[in-house]
């Protein structure tokens, strides 16, 4: 529950810094992407700002501990002293962290980005995109069956997930040779 609670803070505090001085440049790289104020909420978008302890302190100042912040991966331990640090710092975010490692509430190899809208979507088919920014783009464009594997590559766990809830997948990848290679996987 307190891991929960700690990424569900964290999420709020990205997105408290988007929308303030700090956060302009995650702002404008997002308005730079397309994306509407509209989207932005809808996805709980936020930016991590460029301190090694802002996420940290604020965490802190909530209640929680180093040992929940650990658990969430929000936080390391430096390797040079007894020191803590924030793992993100001066880049965009979504509330499912792109390059959080598994922890006890999160495992890139089960989930799908996006999967609570698309599956309200009504649609009994998905549609499989390379990334998290072309799920945002396809949902901001009406397609809101649009879902994204987490990880770098689809997943055995992923794809039953699929099949729960879709009749009919269309893939959506990349032209370039990466997403072709893994159309044809």
């Amino acid at each position: 529950r307190r891991v929960y609670e700690a990424n569900r803070a964290a999420a709020k505090y990205f997105n408290s810094v988007l929308n303030s001085s700090e956060g302009a440049v995650g702002l404008q790289y997002y308005k730079n992407r397309g994306l509407t104020d509209h989207t932005i909420k809808k996805f709980g978008l936020g930016f991590a700002p460029d301190k090694w302890d802002g996420l940290l302190k604020h965490l802190r100042s909530l209640g929680f501990s180093t040992t929940d912040m650990l658990a969430a991966g929000l936080i390391r331990q430096s390797r040079e002293s007894a020191n803590y640090y924030d793992i993100f710092r001066n880049r965009v975010m979504t509330p499912k962290y792109i390059n959080t490692g598994d922890t006890i509430v999160y495992k890139k190899t089960n989930e799908l980005f996006s999967l609570n809208f698309a599956k309200d979507s009504g649609k009994s088919t998905l549609i499989l995109c390379e990334g998290y920014m072309d799920v945002i783009a396809m949902n901001q464009a009406g397609f809101t069956n649009a879902v994204a594997g987490c990880g770098t590559a689809l997943t055995g766990e992923q794809v039953q997930l699929i099949s729960r809830y879709a009749d009919e997948v269309v893939l959506a990848y990349d032209a370039d040779e990466a997403g072709q290679k893994a159309v044809q996987k």
